[in-house]
Parts: C-alpha cells; structure tokens; sequence
C-alpha cells in the first residue's frame, strides 16, 4: 500500500515542447528563435495603456501591468520599466516616433487603448512594432469581455504578442488546478483548487474533510478528474467545473481506483485499479460506462497517459523491480521499458507534440523533473531537490508547473515552474500550501 501511496502522490501531467533559447534575427522581420544555447531575453516595451473612454484609466493601468508580468514572467522577454520609457505614447492611432524606442533598446513595442463600451463591457485594442524594422508586426486587434473578465482580456494581449514573437502559441489565458494543503505536517487538510495562471482568481472546488490527490483537465478544459479517499479506498472522480458535480469513474465495490486521465477525445479514462494487492491499468467509456482492463501483471502499473493521437499509453511499472517508465497500444498488448538511466522514473506523461515525455526521476537521494524522446532517449534532467514531482506542462509545452516540497521538520510543498531548457525556476505564490499541479489548455 506504501507503494500505492507512493504513485498517487507523483502523478504528472506534461505537454511537451522543443527546448529553447531564442534570439532577435539581425535584419527581416522580427521573431524569437527557439534552439539551444543560452537564451538573452528580448528588451520589450509595453506603454502604459490609453483610456479610450471616460472613467477607463485604472483600468487600462491594470490591464497594461498584467501583460508586462505575463512577458517577463515567461523568461523570454525583459520588460523595459515605463519610467524609463523617453516617449510617451498620448494617442493610440499616432505615428510611432521610432528613435525614441530604439535609444532604449526596445526591440518591440505594444501599445495599447481600453475602452467601456457598454454597461460592464469593456474592450482592448493593442498593437505590436518592431522597433528596428520601424513597422508594425501584423495588424492591430481589439478585444471584448465583461469587467469582470478584464484579467483574460490582458492575458489575450499577452499570448498574441508572444505568439507573434515566438511563431509559438502562448499560455498566459490559462488556468491551474492544484491541491491546497492547510494545517499540520501530520494533518494536513486538502482541498482542489482552481486559478489563472498567475494566481488571480482562485476558488475552491472541494471541501477538506477527505483527502484528494492529482486533478487532471478534461481536452476541453470543462472538467477535472481527481482521486478522493472520501470512501476510504482512493477513487477516481469526475468534476464538473460548471456545477461541481462529481460522480465516480468506476462503481465496482472493494476497488481502490486512482491516476485518473482522459484520452485526447475526452470520451475516456485511462486509470490504474487495484484488487487483492494487484494494480493493473484499465480504462473506461464515458459514454457506455463499459471498462477494459489493459495490462495483467503481478507488479503496480499505473500513471497511464495517452500520446496525443490517442494510439499508445505511456505508464510506469516496477515489473522489472523498480519503477521504470514503459509503452504499449491503447488497446493493450506487449509494452516496451523506455527509460534506461540510473534510478526510479515514475508519472510519464506525453507531449502533445507527440515527441516527448516528461516525468519525475528519483535517482541518489535526489527528486529531479525531466523530459525524454518517446524511445527514451535524449534523457534530460530539469531541476534537482529534496523532493520534486508532478510536473505539469503549460499549454505550448514551454513551462513545467510542478510540485517541491522542503526539507525538515517544517518541510512542505509548494508550486515552482521551470523553462523547458531547464531555467528560469520560479516560485508560485499561493495563499497555503500547495501540491499536485495541473494546467489547463488555453481557455475558449
């Protein structure tokens, strides 16, 4: 059961992107490249917004100051302050005085406008230069919300200028489910949490009378599967985000179900159960109900996860005698070990590129996160701790969101992202502790 325990709490979930440094081109247009190397992060300026109308000048400060945390929180880009901004941009449809950007090594600059438009909608309208090149990078666009969703609105400047940079889709209209911890070390109380990428927003989804383990989003972002002891015996649950409606993956009586993950239709799960000491893979419909067992072994197998085209499952299973990373058809059928280096590799997870899996490595004392080719190859260690586990991919496979838990008496765990390359390590401010991260795809 140590060992079961052991699964349920290293559980990954992991996009996957190709590692990266970037660099401005000298001459043609301008664009970030992604290869390898060192990355020297982009000066940008963002002016501070425009109010377009009356009584939007708060706003639009607000809404500007988030879209330079979204860039520089990325690690590509390093925000120009606005004080030392020499121009100031008074009118959002004036000429750009090009000189005055260049003399303080702006690469690329975005302007902006905010709008009300109507009782509790507002609108942003933004455009991007290259600086150098002293034209604009594509056309301008304007976006429309509610007040209340002022926040996305930045968010969607922010990913449609590092797009635009990168030729990359960006992460910042995102959202984070995870497990907030309160309490003592050797009580602690959890609860599913939800929140932007960048902390704002947060609500809880369940109460903390039962333990719960590794949130999973649905393809679509409107449903998040999760492990709850609430029955005594771990079980894998569906959430509706909507409504909070829960029910359980598998109504088999006396089954611990766990590792809970949807395939890339969302139509089923793919998830470990165990009976009489035994842990097999299974997976079910969610529109028959009907369960398919996929492996039949005597060692524990489970992290399950399916490759983007929904053709295999990546797993982890001690058959060999320690927890080793395998592969087989999503029907089941013979699987083949991948990871090969010194150590435990546990929580695989596929890229939704299809090239790369991630996974928690635990190898000399020390917790790593990591990613490898799909045939195992190409092994490449991200970070090292006391305890790092559970990475988690952004939804362009750039970033990891994973969990570190501190040494000591007064150890506990907390959020921490990483760049594919394997820099720009940053902590994530939650109001209480924090585990088991998942981030959603880019929401509609």
């Amino acid at each position: 059961m140590k060992r079961l325990i052991f699964c349920l709490a290293v559980l990954v979930l992991a996009l996957a992107a190709r590692p990266a440094p970037l660099f401005a081109q000298a001459g043609g247009p301008l664009r970030l490249e992604i290869t390898e190397g060192v990355i020297e992060p982009m000066p940008i300026a963002v002016a501070p917004f425009l109010s377009g109308t009356a009584n939007a000048g708060e706003l639009a400060a607000r809404i500007s100051a988030v879209v330079v945390a979204d860039l520089a929180g990325s690690g590509l880009f390093r925000a120009i302050p606005a004080e030392a901004q020499i121009a100031q941009v008074t009118s959002f449809d004036a000429p750009v005085r090009f000189a005055d950007w260049k003399a303080i090594n702006a690469q690329a600059l975005v302007t902006g406008t905010v709008e009300r438009t109507g009782a509790d909608r507002v609108a942003v309208s933004f455009r991007l230069f290259d600086v150098f090149a002293g034209a604009p990078l594509g056309d301008g666009m304007r976006f429309e919300a509610s007040e209340a969703s002022w926040r996305r609105l930045a968010h969607k400047v922010a990913d449609t200028v590092y797009q635009r940079l990168t030729g990359e889709p960006g992460y910042f209209d995102s959202r984070i489910a995870f497990v907030s911890e309160t309490g003592p070390k050797n009580a602690r109380r959890k609860r599913l949490a939800l929140m932007d990428q960048d902390g704002a927003n947060l609500r809880y989804l369940t109460g903390d009378m039962s333990i719960v383990l590794a949130p999973r989003f649905s393809p679509d972002g409107r449903q998040i599967l999760y492990t709850s002891y609430e029955s005594g015996l771990p079980r894998a649950y569906l959430l509706d985000l909507e409504t909070l409606g829960q029910r359980p993956i598998d109504n088999q009586a006396g089954v611990a179900t766990f590792a809970p993950r949807f395939s890339p239709d969302g139509l089923q799960v793919v998830y470990s159960l165990e009976r009489g000491g035994n842990t097999d893979i299974h997976i079910t419909s969610l529109v028959t109900g009907q369960t398919q067992r996929l492996t039949e072994t005597p060692a524990i197998e489970t992290a399950p996860d399916f490759s983007p085209d929904g053709r295999q499952i990546v797993f982890e299973s001690d058959r060999s005698g320690t927890q080793q990373i395998y592969v087989m058809p999503a029907a089941g059928g013979p699987a083949q070990r991948i990871s090969a280096g010194q150590g435990r590799y546990g929580t695989p997870v596929w890229s939704p590129r299809g090239d790369r899996i991630a996974f928690t490595k635990q190898q000399a004392g020390r917790f790593h996160i990591g990613v490898m080719r799909t045939d195992g190859t190409g092994e490449r260690l991200l970070t090292a701790s006391f305890l790092d586990e559970g990475p988690s991919w952004a939804p362009n496979g750039r970033l990891l969101i994973f969990t570190r838990v501190s040494q000591g008496e007064a150890g506990a765990p907390s959020l921490y992202t990483v760049d594919v390359t394997g820099r720009n390590l940053r902590a994530i401010a939650t109001p209480d502790f924090a585990s088991d991260p998942t981030w959603s795809p880019l929401l509609p």
